[in-house]
């Protein structure tokens, strides 16, 4: 097909995108929508747009002069956005293309007026709007000042706002090609913006609708507030009414003027309900059409809708998918579903083959949304007392779950309860998180059960390493197959599920029993430090044990400090170093033992410290400043005397009491058994995450074949892929093209999302919230997981790779899985976004005596990098002090 520069918009669809840009796209698929109304006009192609830019060189160098620039240079950003503005808006649109637009403009009406609106390759797309990011220019009559704004929209592609957007979502700005839609001007009696679902709680069943009089750019610009209507099921259940004291029209000749409005009119609406609803009928319509909630901009003229602009809103978290076979329901009833990640200190989104993997390996049916995994826990809430159970063990994670899931069931209403309650409810599926199993039978406190435990995970895993050396292939696949029915038993081995409630149980009831008897609060804390095996917590020991292996050799250390390369522990520069290869030893010795685990270690697409083991070096580096040698077992021994001191003292003071003897024989038996079984409680992670390690080594040897036949272009690719569509790849040697990129875009997308704890088939994503009124006025408010009260510098890290710490520091971050149990060792208090009473961050920093404070929604926004703060780790609060 040769050079278009003019496309009709009656002949544009939404597959045209690259020719007319995101806006003519959408523009095209609307007015091909029955029912729909769409201004009639045509589309500038990004042909043109690519001739124009053509004319100037000097173009060229200063857009390589922009990519070079760093993200916090705004003043260059500025300088060189506005000199390549003046540059294309002083091109002189040539003879042909002018020519060409005059004769769609003969055809579509020469003299009437326009809208000149920009439309980008690189806007309105299902993961980033770019709205706002470019110029519209309304009511511009005639040819020569048509085509003059034209070339301001293609200038436009430059503005400071469109540039710093870009930067932000990773666009290159020489892929990005601007066309122009010119459409017949609409001269609205009123207008507005519909969201087809709410834009805020994420509500699908839900629209709003703003409106205002005259041209829709009063709303938009902020000049008046609008008349707001909220749409539901059919009809208006909200409104208000803004008094409209202004309001923008078209003038006769061209352009436009904001007007007072008169005072008789000001605080009627602007829309009738009928009206209102009558235009959310269209905006389902559209959304059918696009598949998506949307974002519609729309003007009311000559007692008609017309629709001018629609993309998808880009902020809302997506709802899960489930299949019409799916045992819970048909597919279609209104479901409640728990984030996984919030359960296990992982809120990150994940790749496909990452999630896939963890839906495959679980011990209960999950479902993705926006790279995240859910359960669904409807069936529990159908039953008063599933639901009773079910809450217990959540609040007990989570409590802003727990109040999430309770604003939902305290809403539903005897005529409104399908949001909880499924027709047919699920059969249980066994499961540890976070669903409710059944009460563990009582085991004996005996040391050797657990030691039986390990000793049967790590025969497992020692097999499946043995096994899969000689699986490739489809072979490999149906390995695996068999695989993860051994993972899934060794996870619901019933004897583990025994220990692991044990050492949960006994915590509880110390802090429950010893509050009552003693009024002492969070008890456990003390008496769990140094508990003996725990594999998480001898992880962070460990590595200041490491740190005594390079502290001797001021060469070592300095080496270290440079560190770039991944394969350092292998060169020569290292061994020839004194005290070299002593430090290579001991960091190989720890990642033989821990080099499994990373940050996000549910996500077999995270490199592992085995790959990736300069993400150590800062933590070592920092062990080497702040502490002196032996320190590991120091702090160990030191734990376990406070604990045995704070066991004597609860005892002597319990016997003083009424039947004290009793009640001190049962206290001391319940600090034997969390003694002995709460530090299992991170052992079954550290199995999966082996059998992981595992796993992923397998897959990769498949990806680099894969990478030699030429099906794939890296080996990483394959973390785009879910684990099925890889055994097809691998099964037939073919990849749909452009999966891959379009998969990385998504992944994008997920990452700028946040999660929430509770999320409904509707699409409303809940937070939960802490009801208490025992915090202090401006205090940031959390679960008390550790005791103690600790002031100190924040030190807001969201990589382990960024740990630069200093003794006394409070470490502030979004979760910690295991692997950040090494910086624990080197910090004096904790403060997380998500976390619970028995997560690791939880059961590591009560190890360590760290006081803790976890759930702090937004902590890492809230509280600044250097700050000043005091965490109360007994009343589950964090006062920022400067």
């Amino acid at each position: 097909m040769g050079t278009q520069y003019v496309i009709d918009l009656a002949d544009v669809d939404e597959r045209q995108a690259a020719a007319v840009g995101g806006k003519g796209a959408h523009l095209g698929g609307l007015a091909r929508i029955g029912g729909v109304r769409v201004p009639a006009g045509f589309c500038v192609t990004t042909d043109a747009y690519r001739r124009i830019v053509a004319e100037d060189p000097s173009l060229d160098d200063l857009l390589d002069r922009l990519a070079r620039m760093g993200p916090d240079d705004q003043e260059g950003i500025r300088t060189v956005s506005a000199e390549i503005r003046r540059v294309i808006e002083g091109i002189a649109v040539p003879d042909d293309l002018a020519e060409t637009v005059t004769r769609a403009l003969a055809r579509t009406g020469e003299g009437a007026a326009y809208a000149v609106r920009s439309s980008a390759t690189a806007e309105d797309q299902p993961t980033a709007s770019f709205a706002g990011q470019q110029d519209t220019y309304l009511n511009i009559v005639g040819a020569a000042e048509i085509l003059r704004h034209i070339t301001r929209c293609w200038a436009s592609v430059f503005t400071e706002r469109a540039v710093v957007y870009r930067r932000r979502n990773g666009v290159d700005h020489r892929t990005v090609h601007m066309a122009v839609v010119v459409q017949h001007m609409v001269f609205p009696d009123a207008a507005g913006i519909l969201f087809t679902a709410d834009p805020v709680t994420g509500d699908r069943r839900t629209a709003t609708v703003d409106a205002g009089f005259g041209l829709g750019e009063a709303l938009v610009s902020g000049l008046v507030n609008p008349d707001v209507f909220t749409v539901r099921d059919g009809g208006v259940v909200d409104r208000t009414i803004a008094a409209k004291e202004r309001a923008i029209y078209a003038l006769p000749d061209g352009g436009t003027e904001e007007v007072t409005v008169d005072a008789r009119r000001q605080k009627e609406p602007a829309l009738t309900d009928d009206q209102v609803v009558e235009l959310v009928g269209i905006g389902r319509r559209i959304e059918a059409h696009f598949g998506r909630p949307q974002d519609i901009e729309w003007c009311l003229a000559d007692g008609g809708f017309r629709i001018v602009q629609s993309r998808p809103i880009t902020t809302l978290f997506p709802v899960p998918e489930r299949g019409r076979d799916d045992a819970s329901g048909d597919g279609q009833e209104h479901r409640v579903y728990v984030s996984v990640g919030h359960q296990q200190m992982m809120t990150d989104a994940m790749k496909p083959l990452g999630y896939s993997m963890w839906q495959r390996t679980a011990m209960a049916d999950m479902y993705e949304a926006g790279g995240r995994l859910f359960v669904d826990v409807t069936p529990r809430l159908a039953s008063p007392d599933t639901r009773a159970a079910l809450l217990d063990v959540i609040g007990k994670s989570d409590p802003l779950t727990r109040d999430a899931l309770e604003t939902v069931i305290d809403r539903a209403t005897p005529s409104a309860t399908p949001s909880v309650t499924p027709p047919t409810p699920a059969p249980a599926t066994p499961s540890t998180k976070p669903t409710t199993p059944p009460p563990p039978t009582p085991i004996e406190t005996d040391p050797a059960i657990v030691t039986e435990l390990i000793a049967r995970s790590e025969a497992s895993v020692a097999a499946l390493e043995r096994d899969i050396r000689t699986k490739t292939g489809p072979a490999l696949f149906d390995f695996l197959a068999e695989a993860f029915v051994e993972h899934k038993r060794v996870l619901g081995d019933p004897l583990s599920f025994q220990a692991l409630m044990a050492g949960m149980d006994a915590t509880w009831w110390l802090n429950d029993k010893l509050r009552e008897w003693l009024g002492e609060t969070n008890a456990a804390d003390t008496l769990t430090l140094s508990a003996p095996g725990n594999i998480t917590s001898e992880m962070g020991l460990a590595l200041l044990d490491v740190a005594d292996a390079v502290r001797p050799y001021p060469e070592v250390v300095a080496y270290l400090r440079g560190v770039q390369d991944e394969g350092f522990l292998g060169s020569d520069e290292l061994a020839a170093l004194e005290g070299g290869v002593e430090a290579r030893d001991a960091i190989e010795a720890y990642l033989d033992r821990y080099g499994v685990r990373c940050v996000g270690e549910i996500d077999i697409t995270r490199p592992r410290w085995r790959e990736r083991p300069t993400a150590l070096i800062p933590v070592i580096l920092d062990n080497v400043r702040n502490f002196g040698p032996g320190t590991a077992a120091l702090r160990f021994e030191e734990g376990r005397r406070k604990a045995a001191e704070k066991e004597r003292d609860v005892l002597a003071r319990l016997r003083a009491l009424p039947d004290g003897d009793s009640k001190a024989d049962e206290t001391k038996r319940m600090i034997d058994r969390v003694r002995t079984f709460i530090g299992y409680r991170e052992y079954p992670k550290y199995g999966i995450i082996q059998r992981y390690f595992v796993y992923k080594q397998a897959l990769l040897g498949e990806a680099e074949r894969l990478v030699r036949a030429g099906v794939l272009a890296q080996k990483e690719d394959i973390f785009h892929l879910t684990f099925q569509e890889l055994h097809d790849v691998v099964r037939t040697h073919r990849l749909e093209a452009g999966l891959v990129e379009r998969r990385k875009e998504d992944f994008r997308w997920h990452e700028e999302l946040t999660p929430p704890r509770v999320l409904t088939s509707d699409g409303e994503a809940l937070t939960g919230a802490y009801r208490r009124d025992d915090v202090p006025e401006g205090a940031l408010t959390g679960l008390a997981v550790s005791a103690g009260t600790v002031e100190g510098r924040a030190r807001v890290i969201l990589d382990i790779a960024d740990a630069d710490l200093e003794a006394g520091d409070i470490l502030v971050t979004t979760f910690t899985d295991p692997s950040w149990s090494p910086l624990f060792v080197a910090v004096a208090g904790l403060v997380t976004e998500v976390g619970g009473l028995m997560t690791h961050g939880a059961v590591i920093a009560r190890e360590y005596g760290l006081p803790a404070v976890v759930g702090v929604e937004k902590a890492t926004r809230l509280i600044r990098d250097g700050q000043r703060i005091r965490v109360h780790g007994a009343s589950g609060y964090v006062e920022i002090l400067s």
